[in-house]
């Protein structure tokens, strides 16, 4: 399994299973068979409500823990020392675990709020609960204000990224503090046809016999990036997890990148409701 290590050491696996909009037994099912085909890194949020399934779906695996990557997150209703403090621990009693590998916050909002969010995410990180600890969607300005009274520098940085939006400046800023770069969205989500249907993904994906999505799960990985392909197909999520050993040539890599669009699919950070 391809993996990257953080800022603090802490190794992460690459490809990890995406569990956004997927609840109740459907969560259960997916995680169950990522696990049984050889995942170790499983993504999930206060925000998606379905905690207690993914810790469920561990428990029974009864793999070790010290063999997986676990995800949470605290989402922007939630901001603020304390508030933050209880949200994380109403997450690990939901994940029925002693403590997660990443702690995300999910959204920035106003930078005071996002400081004292900050505060408390590396109070936990500090006590071992967290094995690190990072941020979702934030923009460079979110990380330069952040940076003003943070203590820690966040390890991850987790945002939509796929061949329509390649988010090379951020890339660029991040790399320079040593923040990893994680995309969601890998497969374009509602736009998975877009593409699907790319002359160049198919061209690529044709070269290396393997599907479209693989390629695009590879070109991340190349890029020295986490990916989180969403999926509750059993095939589809093995498939997902070996796109990982595809080498994309360099002159591949170039043709993906003239395909970038700036098509963003999901909110901006810029221009969502603060609470």
């Amino acid at each position: 399994m391809k993996t990257i290590q953080l800022h603090n050491g802490i190794v992460m696996p690459l490809v990890a299973l995406g569990t956004f909009r997927t609840n109740d037994q459907t969560t259960y099912d997916a995680v169950a068979h990522a696990l049984s085909v050889g995942y170790r890194h499983i993504d999930t949020a206060t925000r998606y409500n379905n905690e207690t399934q993914v810790g469920q779906a561990i428990a029974d695996s009864h793999i070790p823990r010290d063999e997986l990557f676990i995800t949470t997150k605290v989402y922007k209703t939630e901001h603020g020392y304390e508030s933050t403090l209880q949200s994380f621990h109403d997450s690990l009693a939901r994940l029925q675990l002693p403590y997660v590998d990443l702690f995300l916050m999910h959204w920035p909002t106003r930078y005071a709020a996002d400081a004292e969010t900050w505060r408390a995410m590396e109070h936990i990180y500090q006590t071992g609960k967290a094995k690190a600890i990072g941020v979702c969607n934030f923009t460079v300005h979110h990380l330069e204000h952040l940076f003003e009274t943070a203590i820690v520098k966040p390890m991850i940085n987790q945002v939509e990224c796929h061949i329509e939006l390649q988010n090379h400046p951020l890339e660029a800023f991040c790399k320079s503090h040593h923040i990893v770069m994680q995309g969601y969205a890998p497969l374009m989500s509602f736009a998975i046809h877009s593409m699907l249907d790319n002359p160049v993904m198919q061209e690529i994906a044709n070269a290396h016999h393997a599907s479209v999505p693989q390629i695009a799960i590879a070109w991340l990985t190349k890029r020295g990036w986490g990916s989180l392909p969403k999926s509750v197909t059993p095939s589809r999520i093995t498939e997902n997890l070996a796109a990982q050993y595809l080498e994309l040539t360099d002159e591949q890599m170039n043709q993906i990148r003239t395909l970038n669009k700036a098509n963003k699919l999901y909110p901006d950070a810029d221009n969502i409701e603060l609470s």
